[in-house]
């Protein structure tokens, strides 16, 4: 089968994506180990905390406007250069704004807003990664809307490893000196790793710039440029770009600060409430880490490759409907639902069965062990409404997905504030679960009236959940030969990770053969 040129990119740049987001979450892995190790589980629940205020700056001076950025360079190629200036400036001006106000009023906002007066020493320190985070976020969004990864796949890659290696640095100096270790090591480390891929994507767009794709409009607009100053070409760029570019920004600007700041209401209420239930001040801080920052990167780390679909299916669906094609969208969409689901039920099963295992093994904690095992149900409803929600957004409805967004996390906050002082974090896993089933839910009711595209309940659930049983039957009777005692010999975790290499390769084996006919398998963008 002839696999044309779009497939061809967006299969390459999602593998591209995925193949870095594995890797940095492995790096990421070992990095929450030691933080666990070094900082404690109270300790990374109050450096969790700190994280909203960076959330709502990220949401207002770089996310949305990487997001437009990315939609109007794939829908105005020839316009990408004057895009990204435009871009650059604005989110860069408003991201130096947001780090001085971060600065002065940082004891305020850690006593009165995260309601943890600890923060107010790391909330500067978190300040000066905003501008860096604006930088690289825009050179990513001028990427992605041109399908090219490479450039942000190692961006995330490099600020992985430099935040990493410059952690375990100031962590030697810091020992053999005999001071502690606290939480500002990892502050400190954040913003080392903003910086490192504001460095790295700077140098990559100097040396690598996506030219052959940055060509101007010719006519006379074109014609008058060359013969001004070059600063005020940029003016004419600026004042020519700049409507358009933040009337798509300023309702995702909108949409991404609300659901933000009600994130962040969660985030500050989760604590609270668990004192409201009769945990201490540390029970609470290291329950709340343990979720966060242990059992959450598991469930995390598979979405590499459905945030790497999400990323690309925006700018493919902008253009698709730019150009008419409906039948690319359908496509779109049915690639979606499929891989979602397939990786979904794949999680459940090996979450279900390996979560206590993983979470005992790698952060030697049960209750990492249990809250991994309760959370694998939500894998394949978060998969879903990643790239549905992504696919929405690429359609235009950014005020459809902000509605139902603030809706799932609404319904989250209510089971926060009243199931937690009456049933504990058992509520809030409680919560997790309905809001992400409604808003998958909503997703695809929303786009079922806008896009035809195949629900196939067979292939999409029955077969893979078959698969999957499959599979761990497999896998137990691989076990019981004789050799499988081996295992025994190896660290529990290695031991985990070889049982589940053997089941994911039994489950993708079987996959591939039962879905090669698969008569709608050439759907892709």
């Amino acid at each position: 089968m002839n696999i044309s040129s779009r497939r061809r990119a967006f299969i390459a740049g999602t593998l591209m994506l995925t193949a870095a987001g594995f890797s940095s979450r492995i790096l990421g892995f070992f990095y929450r180990i030691y933080l666990s190790r070094t900082i404690g589980a109270e300790g990374l629940g109050v450096y969790n905390m700190i994280h909203p205020i960076f959330g709502v700056c990220f949401a207002l001076c770089a996310g949305s406007i990487q997001t437009a950025i990315s939609r109007f360079v794939a829908a105005n190629v020839r316009q990408g250069k004057a895009i990204f200036r435009t871009g650059l400036l604005i989110s860069l001006s408003m991201s130096l704004v947001l780090a001085a106000a971060i600065c002065r009023f940082a004891p305020f906002l850690a006593e009165h807003v995260l309601l943890e007066p600890r923060c107010a020493l790391l909330l500067p320190i978190m300040a000066f990664s905003v501008p860096c985070a604006a930088v690289h976020a825009c050179i990513n969004g001028c990427y992605y809307g041109l399908q090219r990864t490479k450039v942000p796949a190692f961006t995330q890659l490099a600020e992985q490893a430099v935040r990493i290696g410059a952690v375990f640095l100031i962590a030697d100096i810091l020992t053999e000196q005999g001071q502690p270790i606290t939480v500002r090591l990892a502050v400190y480390g954040h913003l080392i790793g903003e910086f490192a891929a504001t460095l790295f994507s700077l140098l990559s767009f100097a040396l690598f710039p996506p030219r052959g794709s940055f060509r101007r409009e010719p006519g006379s607009a074109g014609k008058r440029k060359d013969r001004i100053s070059p600063v005020s070409a940029a003016l004419c760029d600026f004042t020519a770009v700049a409507p358009g570019l933040m009337a798509l920004a300023l309702p995702l600007m909108g949409n991404r600060l609300v659901l933000n700041l009600l994130s962040s209401a969660e985030a500050v209420l989760i604590p609270n409430r668990l004192l409201a239930s009769g945990l201490s001040s540390e029970e609470a801080y290291s329950l709340y880490g343990v979720l966060t920052g242990m059992a959450m990167p598991f469930i995390f780390f598979p979405s590499a490759i459905t945030n790497s679909m999400s990323v690309l299916l925006l700018p493919t669906v902008a253009e698709a409907q730019s150009a008419g094609n409906r039948e690319r969208i359908s496509s779109a969409v049915t690639l979606s639902l499929r891989y979602s689901l397939y990786m979904g039920i794949f999680c459940i099963g090996i979450f279900t069965r390996f979560g206590h295992d993983l979470g005992v093994s790698v952060f030697r904690d049960e209750t990492a062990g249990y809250f991994i095992a309760v959370l694998s149900w939500l894998c394949p409803f978060l998969y879903l409404s990643s790239t549905t929600g992504s696919i929405l957004n690429g359609l235009g409805a950014t005020g459809l997905t902000f509605l139902q967004n603030a809706a799932a996390l609404s319904l989250r906050l209510g089971f926060v504030f009243f199931g937690i002082p009456r049933f504990g974090i058992t509520a809030l896993l409680w919560g997790m679960l309905a809001s992400e089933i409604f808003l998958s839910l909503a997703h695809l009711a929303a786009l079922r009236r806008r896009s035809s595209f195949l629900w196939d309940a067979w292939s999409m659930i029955v077969k893979p959940s078959a698969v999957l049983i499959l599979s761990f039957g497999i896998l137990n009777a691989l076990l019981s030969l004789p050799a499988a005692s081996l295992l025994d010999s190896l660290p529990p975790f290695f031991a985990a990770a070889v049982k589940i290499g053997i089941a994911a390769t039994c489950y993708g084996g079987l996959l591939l053969t039962l879905c090669a006919r698969h008569p709608h398998s050439k759907d892709v963008p």
